[in-house]
């Protein structure tokens, strides 16, 4: 194969990865992936909210997953609410709608000897909430936020 040939193989082989990338982010640019680390209780709970709450108005499309652990499930308990009455569970379907994932460790829920019975239906479960952060970060490229 000739230089010139050569370079048009190359040159169309470089637009085709361009136009594989360009369509696999949607057109734009790559969507957000963020980690919210919740375990110091329902303070922390409250604040870590409303940063996603923000989060979200201005980035809706962000995939954002919330991995609780130690005191950090606390909120995610039935009945659970804030200083002022509000039931998390309801602030937690809502953003459930909009995509935000809400993950519970399990040694957590071994060692508090607490049941998965005893949490709101918007959660899933995770064996490790530190070993499911560092999963998410190096092999998911998540970006890493403790409010």
């Amino acid at each position: 194969m000739n230089a010139s040939k050569r370079a048009v193989v190359v040159g169309g082989s470089a637009l085709l990865v361009a136009i594989a990338a360009y369509a696999a982010t949607g057109g734009g640019s790559p969507q957000d992936k963020v980690v919210y680390h919740f375990s110091d209780g329902v303070a922390q709970a409250s604040n870590g909210l409303r940063n996603i709450n923000n989060h979200l108005e201005v980035n809706p499309t962000a995939k954002i997953i919330v991995v609780a652990h130690a005191r950090g499930v606390d909120f995610l308990m039935k009945g659970a609410k804030d200083t002022n009455g509000n039931k998390y569970e309801d602030l937690v379907e809502q953003l459930a709608l909009r995509g935000v994932q809400f993950d519970v460790c399990e040694i957590t829920l071994r060692n508090r000897r607490l049941d998965r019975q005893q949490f709101i239906a918007d959660v899933t479960y995770v064996p490790s909430g530190v070993a499911e952060i560092t999963r998410l970060q190096q092999r998911e490229g998540f970006a890493y936020l403790k409010p």
